[in-house]
This record gives structure tokens, sequence and C-alpha cells, in this order.
């Protein structure tokens, strides 16, 4: 697992780093005087196919896709388009991402989700600091200690969107007690996307959970599609912060063009 192993030493070195200058206790005074978490769940459970719009200035894979991009801005663009929520990449040696592009897309009033390798209880803390109301965790990026950082999210009020991507994933997540699974087309192995990755998972995943595909989605046909395989919500990154309208684009992907 190359890719993933690279990312997962860098957050490590990273986090090892920032737990000196930056103590446990600071971050929790900035929680406890800081507003609840939005609901974001909730607010992917509403009527029609949720879309949650990301914020991504560059990727891995695909290089730079919007380096210059104005994460206010863009969070509002992506509210008048009719998201229900808001993807943040956070990661900052691979994607260019910040906590700052986080803080700054709160402001467009939706829920936002921390996209992150978050590994260590220290960022689920940094996350609820810098205003997140969920954050991903990606299961095949974990070992022992994925329950409890499940559990550390959910102590802080927010939501944990659990990443899985097969069905030993997706044994995990379950037994673990997560009740939003986000089902990953792409695999971190390889970079290489399955769009049935949803049709082969969602039937295993029970009916009040809470289910997020994506990766490789693009169209309003792909989100009808996912929809009807039993997807409550598709996150959309590289078609909405590459589109020259982003709020048009939200909208057509959301079926309200």
């Amino acid at each position: 697992m190359p890719y993933l192993d690279d990312l997962l030493e860098a957050t490590g070195k990273r986090v090892a780093e920032l737990k000196q200058f930056v103590k446990q206790e600071v971050l929790e005074q900035r929680i406890a005087s800081a507003d609840a978490p939005r609901g974001f769940r909730r607010a992917l459970r509403g009527p029609g196919t949720a879309i949650v719009a990301e914020i991504k200035r560059r990727s891995p894979s695909k290089g730079p896709l919007n380096d210059d991009l104005n994460p206010r801005e863009l969070a509002s663009a992506y509210a008048r388009g009719g998201a229900s929520a808001i993807s943040v990449l956070t990661e900052p040696d691979f994607f260019r991402g910040s906590m700052e592009d986080l803080n700054a897309a709160r402001e467009a009033g939706l829920p936002v989700l921390r996209k992150d390798f978050i590994v260590d209880p220290f960022q689920v803390f940094e996350a609820r600091a810098w205003g997140a109301d969920a954050v991903l965790l990606i299961v095949r990026a974990l070992g022992a200690e994925f329950p409890s950082l499940m559990r550390a999210v959910e102590a802080l009020g927010m939501d944990a969107l659990v990443e899985v991507f097969d069905d030993e994933d997706l044994d995990r997540a379950l037994d673990a007690g997560a009740t939003t699974i986000g089902i990953n087309h792409r695999d971190l192995t390889t970079f290489e996307v399955d769009p049935e990755r949803t049709q082969k998972l969602a039937p295993r995943i029970p009916e009040d959970h809470t289910i997020v595909a994506f990766s490789g989605v693009s169209r309003r046909a792909e989100v009808e599609t996912l929809a009807s395989a039993g997807a409550h919500a598709v996150l959309v990154g590289e078609s909405v912060v590459t589109a020259s309208d982003p709020a048009a684009k939200v909208a057509d992907l959301a079926g309200r063009s």
C-alpha cells in the first residue's frame, strides 16, 4: 500500500510535531467555548439524494485541481447550489489543505466534514476545536485503534463518516458500531475506480444506517444510479472544485437545475 503508507507516515510525523507545540488542553478549552456540532448525518437524510461538495486544492493522482481556491467563496457557492454538507481536505503535504480551509468553509452554514488521514485522538480534538461537525475515519488506514477513535469522535458530539472499500472493511466498520458508512469507489492501493462498489456493498448495510458514495462521480445520472443502489448521499470533489460555476454544478448534481 505504498501511496497510503506514505500518507500515513507523513501524517504520523506531522501529528507528533504538532503535539509538541499545541497541548490538548488548549484544544479542549477552544471546544468548551465552541458552538455545538451541526448534524452532519442528519443533513444527509433529507428528501432526495444529498450532495456533499468537497473543497480540495489538489490530489496525489491528478496533481493541482484548484490551488488558489478561496474556501469561503467556494463553500458559499456550494451552499447556493443546494449542497447538504461540505467536505474539506485538510491534509497539507499531498493535498495542500489546512484547518484554516475548514474553518473558512464553516461560514457557509452547512455541516463540515474534516477529510484527512486521522490516526490519533489528538486530530479528533483538533477537528472539533477548528469547527468540524464530522470526521472521516478510513478503516484500512487504522488498526486496533479504530473503535477508540470512533468513540472519541462521538464523545465530542461529531459524526464519524467511516470509509470502506471492500467486505473486510465493512465488517470492521459494522462491528465497531459505525452508522454512517462511506463507500469509496477508489482503491487506495491502486487508484483504480470501481463504479459498482456501492452496488456491491450497500445490500449488506442495515437500512437504518446512512450510506455515502464517493469517488468517480461527475454527472447527475451517476448520482441517480448510486441512489438506486442505496446511497443516501454522494460526495463529489474534482468535478465541483474545477467547475467554472460550482454552484450550478452542485445544483445539476442535486437535480435542481
